[in-house]
């Protein structure tokens, strides 16, 4: 794929985060070089934490970039805090944190005061009924989903991380509850015709944002294609309509 007159044209969009789920921050760098102009937003996870994720984060909000912090805090709601605080001094822009009531009151009290937004990973999108119940959960994706992101509307964090397919419903629980502000970050995005590779719980870019999503996150649709600027240009075209 190699980037069209019309599609060099079409600017980053700010709803659009590039998964850097690759296995050296050198690689990162590599490819937000690629990228260029067609990606403002990205997201580092677990993989680059393990080497030099912050030295990365640091770099790319120099840059005027945005990052998103995709570390799932959880654990017990003092050392949450003090975490959280310390993230919130880095600049950055998200953190995902587990969605556990402690858990996510913890975080909002670390982060207040400064820019960093709070976001609790409801139901990981590659998890299916059948293994919530191998976990011992009685609820389907869907219901639990329902109950972690009324834990989070009560526990002051400015949004949830949930797949496309529960974007409206929670839109509709946000709404009800008067935050309107609130977050819906969808992983498990992938354009008409991408290979669905680990999610189980996928959708359309489009369908994504049109449900109620306020971000979505894409990593090898983007990634893992021979052209990423063009890739990453073509997503930005499509949410352009919507």
């Amino acid at each position: 794929m190699t980037s069209s007159p019309a599609l060099a044209d079409i600017p980053a969009d700010p709803r659009l985060i590039c998964a850097l789920d690759l296995p050296t921050t050198d690689a990162a760098r590599a490819l937000v070089e690629r990228l260029g102009d067609a990606i403002d937003f990205y997201k580092i996870g677990l993989q680059l934490f393990a080497t030099d994720g912050m030295g990365l984060a640091r770099a790319l909000k120099a840059e005027g970039r945005q990052v998103f912090l995709d570390w799932k805090l959880h654990d017990i709601g003092a050392t949450v805090e003090k975490a959280s605080a310390a993230l919130a001094d880095a600049g950055c822009d998200f953190l995902t944190v587990h969605a556990r009531p402690q858990v996510m009151a913890a975080a909002a009290r670390g982060v207040a005061g400064s820019p960093l937004k709070v976001l609790g990973v409801t139901v990981l999108t590659s998890l299916t009924e059948a293994d919530l119940l191998a976990d011992d959960h009685s609820l389907s994706p869907a219901l639990l989903v329902e109950r972690r992101v009324r834990q989070a509307l009560e526990s002051g964090i400015h949004g949830v991380v949930a797949s496309p397919q529960e974007a409206a419903r929670v839109r509709q629980i946000a709404r009800e509850a008067g935050r309107d502000d609130f977050l819906i970050v969808t992983p498990g995005v992938r354009p008409s015709g991408a290979a669905m590779d680990d999610q189980a719980r996928a959708a359309t870019p489009e369908q994504a944002l049109t449900d109620g999503a306020t971000h979505l996150v894409v990593g090898r649709p983007i990634t893992a294609a021979a052209d990423p600027r063009a890739a990453a240009r073509a997503i930005a075209e499509s949410l352009a309509r919507i």
